[in-house]
């Protein structure tokens, strides 16, 4: 069943846009180890009781169980090889970047039988003209590493802007879980303003959860955390201080390295091939819509071959650390001077005035003794900032 072309808008609590995609997104998330379903509820705004009647409808009668009007029988007849041969073509046609083997998964979990080998799709999709001879040279297996769980790192990018019919310009904000696979944002920007960034950030936290770490690359807005100028001064942004300040660590990408955010760079990859190079867009507000719709093909429909051939949906889980509404203050230790930046990115300490980045404007850091008497140490949060020696 093609779930993904009932999505038309990317909402939240339920709306009459994307009914079947956020009920599906809810199952398979209350059917995760540990799933806590009065906090689902919440997220997804509706009722326990609501909440329960979906899981019910689909354990059921499957995903058509989460139509409000299906009528149509959970099972398929047998197909003659015919009938199976034309169902290949068919998902071919609509998805024409997709293999023998997400096929074959689409077949399985479409309750279709027989399921033909890979190999039997491959030779149908010859015969059918839908795959050149030499394409399947060019695949060959890779070596992948990835985090154990979901939500300890997020990979977070922007892909390269195009054009739209409106002479306007979309800047697609993504960010991908590392360990699942599962997009967490596929926005339609207009820029790449650090406002922009985080009042995306602030929408998928309140309905995701906040995650261990964000990867991002060393341009602008993610500033380059780790990297020290001559002064032996590490320079945060305003958006860095923010995730600091949220207990997010962020982490950047060697420069001139984009591998370092392979799943990143791999899911604009599937973003062009499957959505991109295919369509126009006539602004912003249709760019968004088509997002939202092959965004739920990707996470709920899709199979990735990365995760076994599983959705990444059916891998991915919220993470248990929530948003909060309101910053609590910041902690430092009983022994640490403590001192506010002021608006020049500037405090004053035993008499020196110490330079810190404007980034940290109006924030409290803290001075801390070392082993070394005559050098201290200045932290924001738990991220070292700078040395500084005391008697020079």
């Amino acid at each position: 069943m093609d779930i993904w072309k009932l999505a038309k808008k990317r909402a939240m609590p339920f709306k009459h846009k994307t009914v079947m995609e956020q009920r599906l997104e809810l199952v398979i998330q209350a059917a995760q180890q540990g799933a806590n379903i009065t906090e689902l509820s919440k997220r997804y705004g509706i009722s326990r009781r609501v909440c329960y009647k979906w899981i019910d409808r689909y354990k059921r009668y499957g995903q058509e169980g989460l139509s409000d009007q299906s009528k149509r029988p959970l099972t398929s007849p047998l197909k003659t090889s015919v009938d199976v041969e034309q169902q290949v073509v068919t998902l071919r046609r609509e998805n024409p970047e997709w293999g023998a083997r997400k096929l074959r998964a689409i077949l399985q979990r479409e309750g279709c039988t027989p399921v033909p080998s890979a190999s039997t799709i491959g030779m149908i999709l010859l015969r059918s003209g839908l795959v050149k001879p030499e394409r399947s040279k060019q695949c060959a297996p890779l070596q992948r590493f990835e985090y154990e769980y979901p939500n300890q790192l997020w990979q977070m990018d922007f892909k390269g802007c195009f054009n739209l019919l409106d002479k306007s310009n979309c800047h697609p904000l993504t960010i991908t879980d590392d360990h699942s696979r599962f997009n967490i944002c596929l926005a339609a920007c207009l820029g790449q303003r650090t406002t922009t960034v985080k009042e995306q950030l602030i929408s998928v936290f309140r309905r995701y959860g906040m995650p261990d770490t964000i990867l991002t690359d060393n341009g602008s807005p993610w500033g380059v955390t780790g990297n020290q100028s001559q002064d032996n001064l590490v320079t945060l942004t305003t958006l860095e201080v923010w995730l600091l300040r949220l207990g997010i660590r962020v982490i950047h990408g060697r420069p001139y390295h984009p591998q370092t955010q392979g799943k990143e760079e791999r899911f604009h990859r599937t973003l062009k091939t499957e959505l991109l190079q295919y369509e126009q867009f006539r602004n912003l507000r249709h760019c968004q819509q088509r997002f939202d719709q092959w965004r739920n093909k990707y996470n709920l429909y899709r199979p990735h071959q990365a995760i076994g051939f599983k959705v990444p949906a059916e891998v991915y889980s919220h993470s248990p650390k929530a948003f909060p509404e309101v910053l609590s203050n910041l902690e430092y230790g009983a022994s640490d001077i403590v001192r506010k930046v002021c608006d020049k990115g500037l405090i004053s300490l035993n008499g020196k005035i110490i330079k810190l980045g404007k980034g940290l404007s109006g924030q409290w850091v803290a001075a801390r003794a070392t082993a070394q008497t005559d050098i201290m140490e200045i932290y924001f949060c738990n991220q070292k900032i700078k040395d500084i020696f005391i008697n020079k």
